[in-house]
This record gives C-alpha cells, structure tokens and sequence, in this order.
C-alpha cells in the first residue's frame, strides 16, 4: 500500500502487487472496504508504483467507480494506468453488468483481473463475510462465473473464501490463471493481504477484521511495539542519544569562540535588566500593580 512495502516485496521477488481496497481496513482504519475512494486507491497506487518494478501492478477498482456505468468505468481505470502506474485493474462480481464492464475495459486496452467467490464490496448483500460456493449449486454457479469472466476478457481471476475441492475444479475448468485466497492450494497462485501475513497490527480493530485462513509468516507487530517502547524508555531516562548518537562536533577552535560570544551576550543581556530595574517607585500600593 505504500513505497516501503511496496519496496519490500519487490527484493522479495512478489510476481504480483495488488493494491487492493483492502487499504480501508488495514491502513485507514474502515470497517469494511466501501468507503474507500477513488482518489485514496490512486494515492496508494502511485506510491507503490515507486517502489516496486519487478512485479505486475495491479489497482484495485473501488466500491462506487465503475458500476454507474462502463464510461465511468473505463475513466477511472484509465487513471489508474496513466496516473497510478498500474498496469492492470481488478474489478469485483460477475454479474451481467460487470461482465459487460469487463468486455468494454478490454476492449478499450486495459487488463483486467476479475474477482469472484466473496466480493468484499459486495459483502452486505451476500450475508456478510462468509464463504462461498458450500452448496453444490452455489459450487457450480462458481464455476460458471469464472467461465463467464475468462470469456469476458480478463486475463486472471481471484478466487475468495471457496472450499478448496470448488476451488480446484473452477482452476481446471477455466485456463486463465486463478489466484486464491482462502480457496485452498489448487488454485494457479496465492495472494494475501501485506498486514496479515507479517503480523503487522496489533490493535484490537485489525485482530476483528484478520481472516482465519491467513498464515502470518511473521510478528513485525510485536517488534515495532517493542522498539517504540525502548525508543520512549531511552528518550526519557536520557540515554538516548547519548554520545554514540550525537556525532556532529564544532570545527577545531570554534567551540571556545562560541561560549566567549554565549557568554558575552548573557552578559550584556543581564546589564540590560538591571538598567531596566532602576525605576524608582514611591507609592508602596503600586508595587503589586508591576506584577
């Protein structure tokens, strides 16, 4: 989501960076990921995209941006390319819609990721965040979906919360490339969300919205929780900086000129204020007026 990581996972040899609008929850603090906007996605896809240039970049397409209408669509995907330095979008569901959504963005140059299974965006009408595809009809309506979603023109599918036998037969089903994420480990590829996987937040409103089915790899959390405590223990016992941290010294002969002019305008500064106190004053009720 941000330059640093972005960096991170480029050395990590990541083939590819999602910025998905899963920042909401992780780094702007959302409940869910609906009020993330367009222009807090593009802000993190410009900042990634300084960082990493090994991997595809992917930018995730937000609630609201492309359902109005396909020229919203193709807009604010544009954007994301010409701004963000994404060299592909991903957009939510299957439906009519947005199968014909997908079809125009293709057609209008842009790579597009599909994403299907539970859509976040879409969470309130599914029932909330539960898996999908537990029903055999439910399991075979997947599979339809991933077929309609190839046939539209998208060049990969995320595959979110399936039991993972779905998972394998919708990948066989299909031959684009399919990328789960809690679909078990049948799919083409695996993408997890940056914070989960290391263990990066400690605070109670992360803990809520971490998935169970994410491994962290990782407790870089609990090392940044430490080292900030370290950090104000040293600042207020004095021990930081001390000397080792202090590396910057006055040039030869300078020091001494310094406490000689210190020292010469403490003491024109104290003739001033005797100078300034030799007022007289007569009426004894007026000494409280001057304080």
């Amino acid at each position: 989501y941000d330059f640093p990581s972005a960096v991170h996972v480029d050395l990590a040899g990541i083939d590819v960076v999602l910025v998905g609008d899963s920042v909401g929850m992780v780094v702007l603090g959302y409940e869910t990921t609906l009020p993330v906007s367009f222009e807090e996605i593009l802000h993190h896809c410009r900042a990634v995209s300084r960082g990493s240039k090994r991997p595809l970049l992917v930018g995730d397409m937000p609630f609201g941006t492309y359902e109005i209408s396909e020229q919203q669509a193709l807009h604010n995907a544009y954007r994301l390319i010409k701004e963000g330095g994404m060299e592909a979008i991903k957009l939510e569901g299957a439906d009519t819609q947005r199968l014909k959504t997908m079809e125009t963005l293709v057609k209008g140059g842009v790579a597009v990721m599909g994403h299907i299974g539970l859509t976040p965006q879409s969470y309130s009408t599914l029932g909330g965040f539960r898996a999908q595809g537990r029903k055999a009809a439910q399991a075979v309506e997947l599979i339809e979906k991933a077929k309609a979603v190839e046939e539209a023109g998208a060049f990969a599918v995320v595959v979110e919360c399936v039991p993972e036998q779905v998972a394998q037969e919708l990948t066989n089903a299909i031959s684009i490339p399919t990328i789960g994420i809690g679909a078990g480990g049948h799919t083409s590829g695996q993408v997890l969300v940056y914070h989960d996987l290391l263990g990066m937040m400690q605070h109670p409103h992360h803990a809520k919205v971490s998935p169970k089915f994410c491994k962290q790899y990782s407790s870089v959390g609990v090392s940044i929780n430490e080292a900030l405590k370290q950090y104000v223990a040293e600042v207020r016992s004095r021990e930081f900086p001390g000397a080792q941290f202090s590396p910057y010294k006055m040039a030869k002969g300078e020091l001494e000129q310094f406490k000689a002019e210190v020292a010469k305008a403490e003491g024109q500064r104290r003739l001033s204020g005797d100078r300034n106190s030799g007022t007289s004053v007569t009426d004894d009720d007026s000494i409280g007026k001057l304080y």
